[in-house]
């Protein structure tokens, strides 16, 4: 798995300060927008929980690659993103990587059968091909483990709200390393934004309730 931040917007927590204080000042936008680093760190820490419209305004882009397309299914589901993803349709997938889960890499009867499926896999996708039989169709036979690479883009907003759910030990492991890393390089550069990123939990209250990790 390998997770970049690609690109975010310039002086994003500047930005988010700018337009929180917009609602609450007669000053003019260039006034707002001068607003210092260290000014506009503490005007996010004291934004209301029910103020987080000035958080849509400053996005992050991720490349993403060497995780599987079972967790491009689970991380399409936020939908107030942007993806862009590789195509088994126009990609020739022959001799495809794959992602091997860590409960059966921890099973050497388990990873030998896993492996000989893949390789099987990669045959059948191979002779089919080889049939004159399209990559759109062929592709039929590639399995979930299959790695894939994308482009994806969030708002902070949006980012808040994905690592809420995906960093908490309750989420799937793919993905949720998925998340604890773009979660990392996020607050490397907007620290005050993210300071109280992450599971439910970081914040006091655990919203699974009784199917918390506590409860495991």
């Amino acid at each position: 798995m390998n997770v970049q931040l690609l690109a975010h917007t310039p002086a994003p927590e500047q930005l988010i300060a700018a337009s929180a204080k917009l609602c609450y000042s007669a000053a003019s936008i260039a006034d707002l927008a001068a607003i210092e680093a260290d000014k506009a760190a503490e005007f996010i820490d004291k934004l209301p929980e029910a103020h987080q419209s000035p958080f849509e305004h400053v996005s992050f882009t991720f490349g993403i690659e060497g995780v599987s397309r079972a967790m491009l299914a689970q991380i399409t589901r936020h939908r107030i993103a942007s993806f862009s993803v590789q195509s088994q349709r126009y990609v020739n997938m022959d001799e495809f990587g794959y992602v091997i889960p860590p409960s059966i890499a921890a099973n050497q009867d388990a990873i030998d059968e896993y492996e000989h499926f893949m390789d099987r896999a990669d045959l059948v996708y191979t002779y089919l091909r080889s049939c004159g039989i399209p990559a759109e169709d062929a592709r039929f036979v590639l399995p979930n483990a299959c790695e894939t690479r994308m482009i994806v883009t969030m708002n902070a907003r949006e980012l808040l709200h994905f690592f809420s759910l995906r960093c908490c030990k309750r989420a799937q492991w793919e993905i949720r390393a998925v998340a604890d890393e773009m979660l990392r390089l996020c607050k490397e550069v907007a620290p005050e934004i993210f300071a109280k990123a992450g599971p439910g939990c970081v914040r006091g209250h655990c919203p699974e309730g009784k199917m918390g990790c506590k409860h495991d």
